[in-house]
């Protein structure tokens, strides 16, 4: 019979060829495998789970049940080699998940933080404008903080004014176009970023001082320190990256409201520009903003006028 550990590696090995990166929740079962070999466990119990899930005694309940759900699939997928496993039941430390409510950007906020970026003190010359670029290319384009940090120079096609997502959330790749003014951007980062490197061959588009990829950590520690002036909005946390996302779905879709366009049959499109699986996961982009709200608004009452 196959131990707990060789279960893991084919279970995630499994859930990865399907386009999972299971990054997070890889770590986790590491570490419940190696805490059921410390209490010499062979297979999964509901005891066993719960006990791992709530270590230590001061990790937050959001939490706890995050840590269960990892330790269910496994347990799933290991029932099948093992009758003796126990699943743990989905009513046994339930935690609805609740997606923090987005930071809303108007212009002026992004205006803000891209002329921030620019006076950023850069000794080497590129990195003010390294995060001038890579804050509004996240601004314009709806990409995922972690596709723009995985961009390879030949991802960046400025002639066609396309850029190239390879194999990003679910094993998905598509092709994102870029605006004219976006491409200008790109052009003059590239052409600083030729003169930094001084001949060197570097794969990965954004860069740090050593010329190796520029990592998430310095990424969010300077975002911070850029939105910190920000005003706070009542009920919605501090400025996110991910929030540069959904500023870019907000302003396509009332872009469209103001318009005209037909909303409900162009979503679909911005579902595939996002590179979300479902058109369902965009609604949620669409949370309550009082500028959408608006022109939805103009647009129903529009419609009343013309019913007779």
């Amino acid at each position: 019979m196959n131990t707990l550990r060789e279960l893991l590696q084919d279970y995630l090995a499994m859930r990865r060829a399907l386009g999972f990166k299971l990054r997070t929740e890889g770590t986790g079962l590491i570490s419940f495998v190696a805490f059921s070999e410390e209490r010499q466990a062979d297979h999964i119990s509901i005891a066993l789970a719960l006990s791992w899930a709530t270590q230590p005694a001061s990790v937050q309940a959001y939490r706890s049940a995050q840590r269960l759900s990892y330790v269910r699939g496994f347990a799933r997928y290991c029932s099948a080699f093992d009758a003796r496993t126990e699943v743990p039941p989905l009513s046994l430390l339930p935690f609805p998940h609740r997606r923090p409510s987005p930071y809303f950007f108007t212009d002026e906020d992004i205006d803000h933080l891209l002329q921030g970026a620019l006076r950023w003190p850069a000794t080497d010359g590129l990195a003010n404008h390294t995060y001038y670029c890579l804050f509004g290319l996240l601004s314009v384009s709806g990409l995922r903080i972690g596709e723009a940090l995985g961009l390879a120079v030949d991802d960046v096609d400025l002639d066609d004014g396309v850029l190239t997502i390879r194999s990003t959330k679910f094993g998905k790749s598509r092709l994102v176009p870029l605006h004219a003014t976006t491409l200008e951007v790109l052009a003059n980062y590239r052409q600083r970023r030729e003169h930094f490197l001084a001949g060197c061959d570097v794969a990965h588009w954004f860069i740090n001082a050593h010329g190796a990829r520029l990592g998430y950590d310095a990424v969010l520690n300077v975002f911070h320190r850029l939105t910190a002036k920000l005003p706070s909005q009542p009920g919605r946390a501090r400025p996110r990256l991910h929030d540069l996302r959904h500023h870019f779905a907000l302003a396509t879709v009332l872009h469209w409201y103001r318009d005209g366009q037909d909303v409900e049959r162009r979503l679909p499109v911005l579902s595939a520009f996002l590179g979300h699986v479902e058109v369902s996961n965009t609604y949620w982009y669409l949370s309550a903003w009082p500028e959408l709200l608006e022109a939805a608004k103009a647009r129903l009452e529009r419609h009343w006028e013309r019913t007779p």
